[in-house]
């Protein structure tokens, strides 16, 4: 039977061209979803009532995800190579293994934004300036986990921008009553997936000195992410409300409170392999309430 997977497509790609699509992290997709989720979130939401939201902005918003994953992928290696040498699990990574050069990878990330900004131009002009001024945000979260144990907190304001920014691109600017909450449900939720990550890499992140969410809630790991889904949940809520949404969404909310209950209760923190599989079980949370909205909507 033929079979398909990102990781099977990089491992089949021409030599020369493979540590590029590695460097993207083209192979290891469930981090493009978690970026790309709360953008269908907000252009499903913007919708006119009893539309399906519109495709055009879905498949552009989808290119512009992998795209934009690519380049802060590629922003982290080329911060953190000293760093990645160090430990088993991204000892292996292009620019840690010696596969590219700095240069060349400075390149390959122009390239990348280069082309992210072609989609961005596809969009209004306030689009454009609210997409622009995410750019900071992609530059230095990588350096945040040198200075602080919230660098989680810093990737959830990046990676959910385009909760307001697919709100805009359909509406022409945000409608703060719902974007604001939204893009916050989105931000405690990558302070749920985020720290279960960092959970995974703990013990070398203690010997080489960066710092986490997961180095600072140890124990209490469990309690602070009950609290961010919990938040998630009624920040749902309240854009829900504000946009009129239906019963099917708020069954979706229901449905993603379950997920994240049943995720937290069984996770353990200490086994590496379960920390991963839970966190790229998010993306059946993300699916679950997209399907919610475009149903409440219709």
């Amino acid at each position: 039977p033929l079979g398909f997977s990102a990781a099977e497509m990089v491992r089949a790609a021409p030599g020369p061209l493979r540590p590029y699509l590695r460097l993207m992290r083209l192979h290891q997709p469930a981090g493009t979803w978690l970026l790309y989720l709360p953008c269908t979130w907000s252009i499903a939401l913007a919708a006119e009532p009893g539309c399906l939201p519109d495709w055009r902005m879905l498949s552009l918003f989808g290119v512009g995800a992998v795209l934009m994953r690519g380049a802060g992928c590629t922003i982290n290696d080329m911060w953190d190579r000293d760093y990645d040498k160090k430990v088993v699990r991204t000892a292996s990574r292009p620019l840690a293994a010696g596969d590219i050069s700095t240069f060349q990878s400075f390149v390959f990330l122009g390239g990348q934004l280069s082309l992210a900004l072609c989609v961005l131009l596809c969009l209004n002009y306030y689009s454009i300036v609210l997409g622009a001024a995410s750019l900071s945000l992609v530059i230095t979260y990588p350096l945040m986990k040198r200075v602080t144990y919230w660098p989680q907190l810093v990737l959830g304001l990046t990676f959910n921008w385009g909760a307001l920014l697919g709100w805009a691109a359909i509406r022409g600017s945000c409608e703060w009553s719902v974007c604001l909450p939204l893009y916050v449900a989105g931000v405690m939720w990558t302070l749920v997936y985020d720290t279960i990550y960092a959970h995974q890499d703990k013990r070398d992140d203690i010997v080489i000195g960066v710092k986490s969410t997961a180095l600072h809630f140890k124990e209490d790991t469990k309690r602070w992410l009950s609290g961010f889904s919990l938040a998630m949940l009624l920040s749902l809520c309240a854009a829900g409300m504000n946009c009129s949404q239906t019963f099917p969404y708020y069954s979706a909310v229901a449905a993603v409170g379950a997920h994240l209950a049943h995720q937290i209760y069984t996770l353990d923190i200490d086994k590496p392999e379960d920390c991963w599989k839970k966190f790229a079980s998010n993306r059946t949370v993300g699916v679950l309430l997209f399907t919610g909205i475009v149903l409440g909507n219709l």
